[in-house]
């Protein structure tokens, strides 16, 4: 049986909660806070939005999201030499890729909203292209989950495994 670190396991299932999280963060406003807010007359849907960005911005959602991205990168480094590794790789490029969406085109359609005078022109440049944007990260971050999710299953197939192979081993050289 091949020597492995007793964080690995800790870490990849670290990440994949933490994606999880994530994942479900933009979920929910995929298909319940932004269609719930495109019923709101504009000034609402503005300051709705703009309370929205202010309040997100704290310890518990930055540990999540800055989490799933550290974490699925040290559990991507960690099981480099596993048989789980492509999966945890692909996580780990399609989280990058999400996050890149976000710090490229949601936040500064957040930082616009904020400064916008006019509500309708603020929705108006604002919503149609913030929703793409977080239709396709909420995409991207479950891809992410979902090839965590195979890496967990994958690590626990092979550790199985090797722990059954080498049990055999031990019982035939007795």
């Amino acid at each position: 049986m091949t020597k492995r670190s007793g964080t690995t396991g800790g870490v990849l299932g670290a990440a994949t909660v933490a994606m999880g999280l994530i994942a479900g963060a933009f979920y929910v406003f995929a298909c319940a806070v932004m269609p719930g807010l495109a019923r709101s007359d504009d000034r609402v849907y503005v300051e709705v939005m703009r309370n929205i960005n202010d309040v997100i911005q704290n310890p518990v959602f930055m540990l999540s999201f800055l989490g799933a991205l550290l974490l699925t990168g040290v559990a991507a480094w960690q099981g480099r030499a596993e048989p789980h590794r492509r999966w945890v790789w692909a996580a780990l490029t399609a989280y990058t890729l999400a996050f890149l969406v976000t710090v490229t085109f949601n936040i500064p359609l957040n930082n616009g909203l904020d400064t916008a005078a006019d509500p309708a022109t603020a929705r108006e440049e604002f919503e149609d292209a913030w929703v793409a944007w977080n239709v396709v990260r909420a995409l991207l971050s479950t891809v992410a989950l979902g090839c965590l999710a195979r890496a967990l299953l994958v690590r626990g197939r092979s550790y199985t495994s090797e722990y059954l192979a080498s049990a055999a081993g031990s019982r035939a050289s007795r």
